[in-house]
């Protein structure tokens, strides 16, 4: 037996030692010693630490992990023979936009099926709640107001993994006063700041920015500061999309630290990148101002996806003052010919800036029936197909669906990648929503990392490109992030913890979802568990409905 072995089982048995007393006090408050509700037989533990795996059994009962080792001739309802396969906490996704989606696909089938158990919404700047009368994108969002309201929606409904809330500060700046292009007075900042407080007493996670959208972008600095102190005062999140991901990386990454410097508040840079070819090279200036700012005090980290593409909205590619008072406003200027001459001189430079070409600009999804054939193409493509220049193709997109519009951007370059995934303050977050290829996500081509994130890490930059090993892997995507997010007894194998795990054949386990074809789900996952209760087994999903809202 080698000495790695040796070590992993001397730790199994240490570890199995104290977990098996636990367990068994655990199950005679619950009934006959030894019974559990599930027994896991000999699984490859990451406990998300970090730290080496170790071979033990699991036993599970009363949606918690109720003992780790060697147990013996225990008994369970359920058992399961996880020899050679690896169990790891669920993975806890820290960034996603899934807080309206998910009360069409309650059982997040893109999201349990690669292994995620816990995801937290209302990023960039956008949350489902607190509700506004007039919000063009709110969707169920006529059953609640506030975000205590939207809690007991998502309780009375329930879903099949585990929800955070992030409150959008755009959300809560379109409330007080639009889509605006100047600064809030200081009785709009008061009342944001009384909304915000609100949100953070009801459970609301912390704040998310984005300061790339309407109305964020009209935001001074000045502002959030100010807000981001109602969040340091609770200890809570402070999430931001930043101002730039471009050529003003650096100046967008200076103005997060600032904040945090200013207030104490934690930072989580949202979805790492530097898009655009001519702005690669700011990657790595953006990555050292982190590591100077954490080495001085600031509690900042950052969050990437395995993937060279984003995905965002088509008005992204238009200039800020087109894009002043919302999609109406928008529809309203595409319909003046002069206005729209402007438009359209501007958004090609715009385009060859970023991403770098019209065929990089990937149409994902249209909100109206009208232009359905383009979904999937690109807008070089789509002019050629209509005889007319890409920025006209541009706008008529725009106009054919009210303005809402997604597209996929392909941006970044697979280096980059690779260098903000392997970097120590950096998780795993998929920037994606719970979905299935169902109902009104049929027709669409969403980017595929709302399906394959976690199993591309996985699989692709853990198996074949070796950025880290299978602990560190694990540990991007389970511990840290929970820790980040302070979601108790979440992202840990140990005694006491929730139940939430997913058991993998790490040889095995990876992504099919590609850009083509991206509603397709992982391959390699034995079992998810969420609470305790089996979400999904072999690739199919359950009809379990066992996740929690996560209150901070």
């Amino acid at each position: 037996m080698s000495s790695t072995r040796s070590l992993i089982d001397r730790r199994a048995a240490l570890c199995g030692s104290a977990a098996l007393a636990l367990g068994a006090l655990a199950c005679r408050s619950g009934g006959a010693r030894g019974r559990f509700d599930v027994l896991l037989r000999g699984a490859n533990v990451l406990d998300g630490s970090g730290a080496p795996p170790f071979v033990a059994d699991v036993a599970l009962g009363a949606e918690r992990i109720a003992a780790i080792g060697p147990l013996g001739d225990v008994q369970a309802a359920r058992v399961l023979d996880a020899r050679g396969l690896c169990l790891a906490p669920g993975f806890v996704d820290i960034h996603t936009h899934s807080d309206r989606t998910i009360f069409e696909w309650p059982g997040a089938e893109s999201r349990v099926l690669q292994g995620c158990t816990s995801e937290i919404t209302g990023n960039c700047g956008g949350s489902a709640a607190p509700h506004i009368a007039d919000d063009e994108d709110a969707g169920a969002g006529s059953r609640w107001s506030d975000v205590r309201s939207y809690i007991a929606a998502w309780r009375q409904q329930g879903a099949a993994l585990n929800h955070a809330l992030l409150v959008g500060h755009g959300t809560l700046r379109r409330a007080v006063m639009g889509s605006v292009d100047r600064p809030a007075t200081a009785d709009e900042l008061a009342r944001m700041n009384v909304l915000l407080e609100d949100a953070l007493d009801q459970g609301a996670l912390g704040l998310s920015t984005g300061l790339e959208y309407v109305p964020g972008m009209f935001t001074p600095p000045e502002e959030i500061v100010q807000l981001a102190r109602a969040v340091a005062r609770r200890g809570k999140l402070y999430a931001s999309h930043m101002r730039s991901e471009e050529e003003a990386l650096l100046e967008a990454v200076d103005e997060a630290l600032e904040v945090g410097r200013r207030t104490g508040v934690r930072v989580q840079v949202s979805h790492l990148k530097a898009a655009g070819r001519a702005h690669w090279k700011l990657l790595d200036g953006a990555l050292a101002k982190l590591e100077r700012a954490r080495a001085e005090g600031v509690d900042v980290m950052a969050d990437a996806y395995p993937y060279t593409a984003y995905s965002t909205t088509l008005t992204m590619l238009l200039e800020p003052w087109s894009r002043e008072g919302g999609a109406d406003a928008v529809l309203a200027r595409l319909r003046d010919p002069a206005t729209r001459a402007k438009i359209l001189r501007e958004v090609g430079p715009h385009v060859e800036r970023e991403p770098g070409g019209w065929e990089l600009v990937v149409i994902a999804s249209l909100d109206k029936r009208e232009h359905q054939e383009c979904v999937g193409k690109n807008l070089l493509e789509i002019a050629e197909l209509w005889s007319v220049e890409p920025a006209e193709a541009f706008a008529r997109l725009l106009e054919g669906s009210n303005s809402s519009v997604s597209f996929v951007g392909h941006g970044m370059q697979e280096s980059d990648v690779e260098r903000v995934l392997a970097h120590p303050l950096v998780m795993v977050g998929s920037d994606g929503r719970s979905m299935a290829p169902t109902g009104s996500a049929l027709n669409d081509r969403p980017h595929p990392r709302s399906y394959g994130t976690f199993p591309r890490v996985l699989g692709r930059y853990c198996r074949e490109r070796k950025l880290f090993d299978l602990a560190t892997a694990v540990r991007k995507m389970t511990a840290l992030p929970a820790e980040r997010a302070r979601l108790a007894g979440r992202g840990r194998i140990e005694v006491g913890a929730f139940a939430d795990l997913v058991l993998f054949d790490a040889q095995t386990i990876g992504d099919t979802a590609t850009f083509a074809q991206p509603q397709q789900f992982p391959t390699g996952i034995a079992a998810v568990f969420v609470n305790g209760d089996l979400a999904a087994e072999r690739g199919a999903p359950t009809a379990a409905r066992a996740g929690r809202f996560l209150e901070a």
